[in-house]
């Protein structure tokens, strides 16, 4: 047997992967390997270097070993989305999950990118990317997923109202989130709901405008059509939706847009109008990010943990990667749970006024910009 290195006994100093190699008679390459559980190294190699291990007493630096997976280890995070509130939970739910896994994240911002530009793009990725996330609107997009999957690419979706057989995804229940808010307004005494739905593209935006839907047929209320505008999930497509809604001869006594954005564009409209918000007007959101909370009153609204999914979404991949073969691999569907947060933006029907949708005029001056 082989005797210890009178260096490595050296007191206070931590073995070294060079003095493991020296005391089994292999390479240093030969002994990470082993380390790492690699195939490819002779059995009697292997034995050797274990035993060394085991005599010498040697364990591997953690971050080192981090380090030389994340080396190893990239994952693109392709974003278009409009909302930099919503981004803004997506990057730190990203950033989390990776800095745990010690991946490396590629941030890609695809915005102004045409369609031929897109796939492209896609081509060039897959090849330098081990896995992706794809958040809305992009995971909706057939064309860009299709490019991955031909590369062998793992994808997981975020947010997407659609689950498909070929990339995995993360979530919650739209239509659900949605009638569960529109039964909140409900209870409240509000049969006047006025709806601003999301970007027509994104499955997303048809179950929560379903979830309306059925909650108003379930409580009896006959459905409006006048009482519902398409927005873009944008704060610009929310003011002209609230302008068109509060236009109204009969206006809604409440308002449900489908993301914080547009709702907190409708408290703006509402306030240049001269109306109190919640005692005039009901208002709710959807997605509980940073915009629910920076308006005046705060939103009453769905809280969606775009953070906890994207930090699920990295692992996910994780996991997918760590499959032999692409065949092996497990497609998810993976539905995290929402909540309903209460604020201050909902009161109670009968406290609006009595005058059945006559809106009080601006006063003529007024100190709020």
């Amino acid at each position: 047997m082989n005797k210890t290195p009178k260096a490595v006994r050296r007191k206070g100093r931590a073995v070294t992967i060079d003095e493991v190699a020296q005391h089994a008679g292999v390479s240093p390459m030969t002994v990470s390997r082993v380390i790492n559980g690699h195939a490819g190294v002779r059995d009697a190699n292997r034995e050797r270097v274990q035993r060394s291990v085991r005599e010498l007493g040697y364990r591997p630096n953690a971050a080192a070993s981090a380090l030389a997976a994340a080396q190893n280890t990239s994952i693109a995070l392709i974003y278009t989305n409009p909302s930099s509130n919503y981004l803004r939970e997506l990057l730190v739910g990203a950033l989390r999950g990776s800095a745990r896994a010690a991946a490396q994240l590629v941030i890609a911002a695809w915005d102004g990118l045409e369609p031929l530009a897109r796939r492209d793009a896609a081509r060039q990725l897959a090849a330098g990317v081990a896995g992706v996330i794809l958040p809305p609107p992009l995971c909706e997009s057939k064309t860009i997923v299709a490019e991955f999957v031909k590369a062998g690419i793992p994808v997981v979706s975020i947010a997407s109202g659609k689950f498909s057989s070929s990339v995995s995804c993360v979530r919650i229940d739209d239509h659900r989130a949605s009638h569960d808010m529109v039964a909140h307004l409900i209870a409240h005494g509000h049969t006047r709901i006025g709806y601003i739905k999301g970007d027509p593209n994104q499955t997303a935006s048809e179950h929560r405008w379903q979830g309306y839907v059925d909650a108003l047929a379930e409580a009896g209320i006959a459905y409006d059509e006048k009482l519902v505008q398409t927005g873009h999930f944008t704060y610009r497509s929310g003011l002209e939706a609230a302008e068109r809604l509060l236009s109204l001869r009969s206006p809604p006594t409440a308002i449900f847009a489908s993301n914080d954005d547009m709702a907190s564009a409708v408290i703006s409209v509402a306030h240049r109008r001269g109306l109190d918000v919640p005692r005039d007007l009901s208002v709710v959101g959807f997605d509980d990010t940073s915009a629910a909370t920076m308006v005046w009153p705060e939103l009453t609204t769905i809280h969606q943990p775009i953070a906890a999914m994207a930090d699920a979404a990295i692992d996910i991949l994780l996991r997918q990667l760590r499959s032999a073969s692409t065949s092996s691999r497990v497609v998810v569907n993976h539905v995290v749970p929402h909540q309903l947060v209460k604020r201050d933006s909902v009161a109670n029907a009968e406290n609006f006024s009595a005058t059945s949708g006559v809106r009080r005029r601006p006063k003529a001056t007024s100190s709020r910009k």
